[in-house]
């Protein structure tokens, strides 16, 4: 049973959960167990931010860590390329196990998922879209799933031209169209996107593009994507799609395209035995990056991992043999939690009212000598005013004493 403290943070609660050996103060990080492989011929990451100390604690102390955090007694975790990962359960909100769960990455076409979670709710599955130009501005040769300028679609198959064939385009399309469908429609909804992700306590992370094409400032972490997760997959609309293998693209009449198929990209749904689906991602500066969930005995356990290599295991494939730790994983067993938005929501509460109150002490005692001044300014007028009054009364019996001491 774990037991949880508050934390204030920016805008944000960080629960801390109990004893468990924690990365932290005074102890050596544990490395990740990774598999001796050939570093593999890539662009320089991106710069992170700095940390943030309090931002490192966000769902416990003991996940402030760049290393390996797991439950005492626990089976070492597999070794993946994945520099960062994150094994949770969906419905407890408990972290099984995590290896630098709030250090920032890029996180190429897993930040659909945000876009998933911010928008699924805004756009009506049946209204159809009408395609237009900016929509496939997207980089050469990136993942498109193949709309067509002046094609007319439903969003339900944009939303499958997303999440299975990871379409930047389609990703466009919908971004605008949640952002009010005009020109500024997808710069309106990446700032959605990043609302959205700090009211869910994913501080970390911060889109540039809904798609997860690589842009200045664009990071997250897997703690994060495991928030957005959870979000996500407790949509029924999402969980539907990502668990579809195939789907039609129809054919248009103007311009004149064929219709044609396309699959489902995430073959941990054909291969893993209760997947319930999830989303990959790739470029050349993220790497390999991976969102997927599954259900076994009751539980529905979910991995995020980043800055994975395609060898000696695809990102999946990843995932899967940490679901597979997870599941292995007693019932109870964390090193943390995921945060709820309520609990956000109540530490930005918490925060404002004691800011809101130091502000108002602060003012109280700065002002309280205005008063007291005031009054003995008032006092000490009132004192010249009586005294000058009583001036010439006082002279005149003053005189009338002299003229009788002097007999006059």
């Amino acid at each position: 049973m774990t037991r949880r403290r508050f934390f204030p943070l920016v805008v944000a609660a960080s629960l801390a959960v109990p004893a468990v050996p924690a990365a932290a103060a005074g102890k050596a990080e544990i490395p990740c167990p990774h598999p001796k492989i050939a570093k593999p011929s890539a662009p320089p990451r991106p710069v992170p931010p700095a940390d943030d100390p309090e931002a490192l604690t966000v769902g416990g102390d003991a996940l402030a860590t760049h290393g390996l955090i797991v439950p005492d007694g626990a089976k070492r975790p597999p070794a993946v390329t994945a520099t960062t990962w994150i094994v949770a359960d969906l419905d407890t909100g408990e972290v099984l196990g995590a290896c630098g769960p709030h250090v920032y990455q890029t996180p190429a076409s897993v930040q659909k998922t945000l876009l998933a979670a911010t928008a699924i709710d805004k756009l009506d599955p049946n209204r159809k879209v009408k395609i237009v130009k900016s929509d496939l501005d997207i980089e050469v040769n990136s993942s498109a799933v193949g709309i067509v300028v002046g094609g007319t679609y439903q969003i339900s198959t944009l939303w499958l031209g997303l999440l299975l064939n990871s379409g930047n385009d389609a990703a466009n399309a919908l971004a605008r169209m949640a952002g009010g469908g005009g020109p500024d429609g997808v710069a309106t909804t990446v700032a959605a996107m990043n609302t959205k992700a700090a009211e869910l306590g994913a501080f970390q992370t911060h889109a540039v593009t809904p798609s997860g094409l690589d842009g200045k400032g664009q990071f997250t972490s897997a703690y994060d994507l495991a928030l957005i997760a959870r979000v996500d997959f407790a949509n029924a609309d999402f969980r539907k799609y990502v668990l579809t293998k195939s789907a039609q693209m129809p054919a248009q009449k103007t311009p004149k395209v064929g219709g044609f198929q396309f699959q489902n990209e995430n073959k941990l749904i054909y291969n893993y035995p209760g997947a319930m689906g999830g989303k990959t991602g790739f470029t050349t500066i993220a790497r390999h990056s991976y969102v997927g969930a599954a259900q076994r005995n009751g539980r529905r356990l979910v991995v995020t991992l980043l800055g994975a290599e395609a060898r000696p295991m695809r990102g999946w494939q990843q995932g899967a043999a940490l679901l597979d730790w997870g599941f292995a994983q007693p019932a109870g067993s964390s090193v943390g939690h995921l945060v709820t938005p309520e609990e956000v929501a109540a530490s930005a509460r918490a925060r404002t009212a004691t800011a809101e109150k130091a502000t108002a002490g602060a003012s109280g005692i700065a002002a309280s000598p205005a008063p007291k001044s005031r009054g003995l300014a008032l006092l000490a007028a009132g004192t010249v005013a009586v005294v000058l009054a009583a001036m010439p009364l006082l002279l005149l019996l003053i005189q009338r004493r002299r003229r009788r001491i002097s007999g006059k």
